[in-house]
């Protein structure tokens, strides 16, 4: 927490509450940004990876001498010339960084290739001869279940587990495995430093805890590796993990040359982690009224081959199993489970965007049940402020205006009754308009915000006054969110300086950031900014006895004391580390103050339906989100247009196809993703609430807009065509007649 400034700043252009343009953004638009697939240097080798065809197999032999012949190929590395630890993982190290025995998912990695060009070191890497014994896949997340092989067990039980209800809703549901799909592929750049040390540049969401798995890995000390960020296109989960960048280092530091990888699409696909396919089964009680008298869920999770953030991801579903909806019996049992299937980790949601769907298709089953319109149900039930948490129990602490999301929403105007300009199916004509039904579905989503079960969850900034003005120095990681422009607009009101500028530095320079993940950058970072800027400008206030810092300097009754060009000269800085609010480790039943904030939204969609064909289009999904303190409105519109996208796309059409473990469709030919041309109508409330924990009570806006847009649209197809859709991506032989 930070203490306020002793004279508060004066309003500062491009401060908090601005829409301010991104930094970023003209050269994203230009072309002249400089991502990770841009990096080069003279005299750099190509790197390429050599995989399993195979889901589950024994590696019977490696021969590399038909890669070595080949004229400018510099290395070729197997498991055996890994130099330290063989193993690796973002929260337990079980992943071989080659594997030297056992395959145990399609696309693992075996061995690696450096080259003077990119075509040479592909065609050495398929020439790498490798034999192996095929052995039969697990593929089933149940069947892992009954063997035990499981990441995590999840048992939440609160309240009076014989309490019931006479109104009862029971329910199966699936969802399919997600892609995160980000434009720009896997990438990076190590350089040797010529003293056994190596700079490594490449795509990532938590730079210090790369540099601590690529350390181990290489066998050295902390200081020999510095891991810096880069530009990144997109990222959404997929960058949480390690994936080529102990290969850059260890082929960069065998051949003492620059190394540049980047992965195609279809490697992409199998090189990053997925969003977690789900079976949910759900039992809801309530009373006549509608008040929820009990609920029961038991969730599945494939994590994949290797645990990833698997259980983290379940715990997130167990712990969200129930909504935003007040309940004092429940009882959730999950289980994240180890399969040859592709490894499963972090993605916008992280486990609530599962049970979002399946808790609130119960609870429409509910309304229909009672009778009762579904607003109403979830008003009823809606949790708020100072409220129990219905699975953890924790008292809700901090805002959360679930009640205010639901009637601002259902207030929204709704789109004319009349046709669209683009029938489902496109523009091929594939129905007439009198065929076509309309849908409305609603649904309303929670989750965490920064990280959870006693994580010990921090951020270091620092503030210099430099040039004409201030830097803020950071190693959060820009994915595209505009976390850049954020942390600037901060400093600016804190300090009451406009001309600042944000610079992303090394593991050598400052300490961790935390990863850009779970919402959690605005709030966290941005405490950190917001705590070294406050600082730094009452230390200079103080040694200057001045009451106001401005563009000019110090001021004192409105005179400059202190040019800002003085102030430049003489190295003022300010090193802070913020940490949210503490958090505790569940008990045996789940219970304990688990999650230091929440957030909340709302969906509401409209679809039209070809019946006949089985074909759907949104037409518009509109939102209220609870963003706390919206710092810059306009990029806080963009993540929940974004954010609703993948929703959309999660509801329709995004499924990666995974038959005995092997990924069908690793490529954008085949696996759909929603264009400019499927993209829905969006309006969107920000609803606004003093009292979280972030800077100037910002909450952090990131995932919330994927959590309860799938569920929406699901609902929305099921009102119009009144099949009980109980699996997403939904698929015309669910809804055709």
């Amino acid at each position: 927490m930070t203490a306020p400034s002793r004279v508060r700043p004066a309003r500062v252009a491009g401060g908090v509450g601005d829409s301010t343009l991104r930094p970023d953004g003209i050269p994203k638009l230009e072309g002249s940004f400089e991502y990770a697939q841009d990096l080069w240097q003279e005299g750099a080798l190509w790197g390429a990876t050599t995989r399993s065809p195979h889901a589950h197999a024994r590696i019977v032999a490696v021969d590399v001498s038909p890669a070595l012949s080949i004229g400018g190929v510099h290395a070729v590395l197997t498991a055996d010339d890994v130099p330290g630890s063989p193993t690796f993982g973002l929260e337990h190290s079980d992943q071989p960084v080659l594997a030297s025995d056992v395959i145990n998912y399609w696309g693992e990695p075996v061995a690696l290739v450096a080259a003077e060009d990119r075509d040479t070191a592909r065609r050495a890497a398929a020439a790498v001869k490798v034999r192996y014994e095929i052995l039969e896949p697990l593929t089933d997340p149940g069947e892992a279940d009954t063997r035990d092989e499981a990441f995590r067990r999840i048992r939440i039980r609160r309240g009076d587990q014989e309490a019931s209800g006479p109104v009862v809703v029971e329910g199966y549901y699936e969802t399919a495995m997600q892609d995160q799909a980000p434009l720009g592929t896997e990438a990076g750049l190590a350089v040797p430093d010529g003293q056994g040390g190596v700079d490594l540049f490449a795509t990532s969401q938590f730079l210090h805890v790369d540099h601590e798995q690529v350390v181990a890995s290489l066998g050295l000390s902390a200081d020999q590796v510095r891991a810096h960020p880069t530009g990144i296109g997109g990222a959404f989960g997929s960058r949480e993990d390690v994936n080529l960048h102990i290969h850059l280092c260890m082929l960069a530091l065998r051949t003492g040359q620059p190394v540049k990888m980047v992965y195609d699409r279809s490697e992409s696909f199998t090189g990053h982690v997925h969003r977690h396919p789900a079976r949910m089964w759900y039992r809801h009680e309530a009373n006549r009224d509608g008040t929820l008298a009990r609920v029961e869920a038991r969730i599945l999770l494939d994590g994949g081959a290797y645990a990833s953030t698997t259980p983290a991801v379940l715990a997130n579903a167990s712990y969200f199993a129930v909504g935003p909806y007040k309940c004092d019996s429940v009882a959730v049992d999950g289980v994240g489970t180890r399969t040859n299937n592709p490894p499963c980790g972090a993605m916008r949601g992280f486990g609530a965007v599962q049970v979002c769907f399946a808790y609130e298709t119960q609870m429409d089953r509910l309304a229909d049940a009672l009778s009762m319109d579904p607003i109403e149900l979830r008003r009823k039930n809606a949790l708020t402020t100072g409220d129990h948490f219905a699975t953890t129990g924790q008292i809700i602490e901090t805002p959360l205006p679930t009640v205010e999301v639901l009637e601002s929403l259902a207030a929204m105007p709704l789109p004319a009754d009349s046709e669209s300009d683009l029938l489902p199916g496109g523009s091929g004509l594939t129905t007439e308009a009198r065929h076509v039904m309309r849908g409305i579905g609603y649904a309303i989503g929670i989750k965490n915000l920064g990280f959870s079960e006693g994580f010990d969850d921090y951020s270091q900034a620092r503030v210099r006054l430099a040039g004409s003005g201030a830097v803020v120095e950071t190693a959060a990681i820009e994915v595209g969110q505009g976390l850049v422009t954020v942390l600037a607009q901060i400093a600016r009101t804190a300090l009451g300086i406009s001309d600042v500028t944000v610079e992303h530095v090394d593991t050598s320079r400052i300490d961790s950031a935390g990863s850009t993940s779970a919402s959690r950058q605005t709030q966290v970072s941005g405490g950190a900014v917001l705590k070294a800027a406050t600082t730094l400008r009452d230390r200079i206030l103080h040694h200057h006895d001045g009451d106001d810092l401005t563009d000019q300097g110090v001021l004192r009754n409105g005179d400059v004391i202190v040019t800002m060009g003085e102030l430049v000269a003489d190295d003022w800085q300010e090193t802070a580390t913020f940490r949210h609010p503490p958090t505790t480790a569940p008990d045996e039943y789940g219970q304990g103050k688990l999650h230091a904030d929440f957030a909340v939204a709302g969906h509401r969609a409209v679809v039209d339906v070809d019946p006949e064909l089985g074909l759907v289009r949104v037409i518009r999904v509109d939102t209220a989100q609870d963003v706390g303190k919206a710092l810059n409105p306009e990029a806080v519109l963009g993540q929940i247009e974004g954010g609703i996208m993948q929703g959309v796309g999660l509801a329709v059409m995004e499924e990666l196809v995974v038959e005995e473990g092997i990924i069908r469709n690793p490529n954008f030919t085949d696996y759909l993703l929603p264009t400019i041309l499927d993209a829905p109508d969006v309006e969107a409330l920000l609803i606004e609430e003093d009292g979280s924990w972030g800077p100037f009570g910002a909450k952090g806006v990131g995932e919330p807009p994927t959590i309860s847009s799938t569920a929406a649209v699901a609902a929305a197809i099921r009102a119009a065509t009144g099949k009980a859709i109980e699996r997403v991506p939904v698929r015309p032989q669910d809804i055709a007649l």
